[in-house]
């Protein structure tokens, strides 16, 4: 069983997890996993034996610090449920931090919207807590985590830019790797994204390989 990363070095990442969004999950892995930090998101603690909610509230324990994205929680058509996994999660986070024993005390918990003030639409309690808003871009998300990390988290001071070209760095070794092993382009598309995130530990940890 491999052990989980120390508390101190993971981030809790809450948000969707679809075509749609799975760019900004992406950058937002990267970003983290650049500055040397751990992403942790539900899907790797698959253990069936337990059930979603349990491997939730493992991850959120095991983490110092969350990151929760609320862009989706509206619906966009008619008869469409909003989503409430994302709020739910962040009301556990939050709940985690005020009413657990040390270390969780010391926990910080980034929220993303996608517009601004989208939130006070539908969970006005978290009124004055520092939101900030992606609009859908990759870019501004990974300034968004990457200034958090450096102010709450003391992450060392890459700029945002430097992240940037770390990502795109990344993403080519990444595709000539799996072409080379054999994988097709909707092969590696198709992955899962904990592989990705596996693979971006490897590229850090292999001194970023150009």
């Amino acid at each position: 069983m491999i052990a989980a990363p120390p508390f101190e070095r993971s981030v809790f990442v809450n948000c969707p997890f679809d075509d749609d969004f799975a760019p900004l999950l992406e950058a937002i892995a990267f970003c983290i996993t650049d500055l040397d930090f751990y992403p942790r998101i539900a899907p790797e603690n698959a253990n069936n034996a337990a059930n979603r909610l349990d491997r939730i509230v493992e991850l959120i324990r095991g983490s110092r610090y969350g990151i929760h994205d609320l862009s989706r929680c509206k619906s966009t058509a008619a008869d469409e449920y909003a989503r409430l996994n994302m709020p739910f999660e962040l009301g556990l986070d939050h709940g985690c931090a005020r009413f657990g024993p040390a270390p969780l005390t010391d926990k910080s918990i980034l929220i993303l919207e996608h517009d601004r003030y989208d939130y006070q639409k539908g969970l006005s309690d978290i009124a004055g807590w520092d939101i900030q808003a992606h609009g859908g871009e990759f870019a501004v998300v990974i300034r968004i985590v990457r200034n958090w990390l450096v102010h709450h988290a003391g992450a060392v001071n890459i700029g945002a830019s430097k992240i940037q070209g770390d990502y795109a760095a990344f993403q080519e070794w990444h595709w000539e790797r799996e072409l080379a092993q054999g994988a097709s382009e909707d092969d590696i598309r198709d992955y899962p994204t904990i592989q990705l995130i596996s693979a971006m530990r490897h590229w850090v940890d292999a001194g970023r390989p150009i």
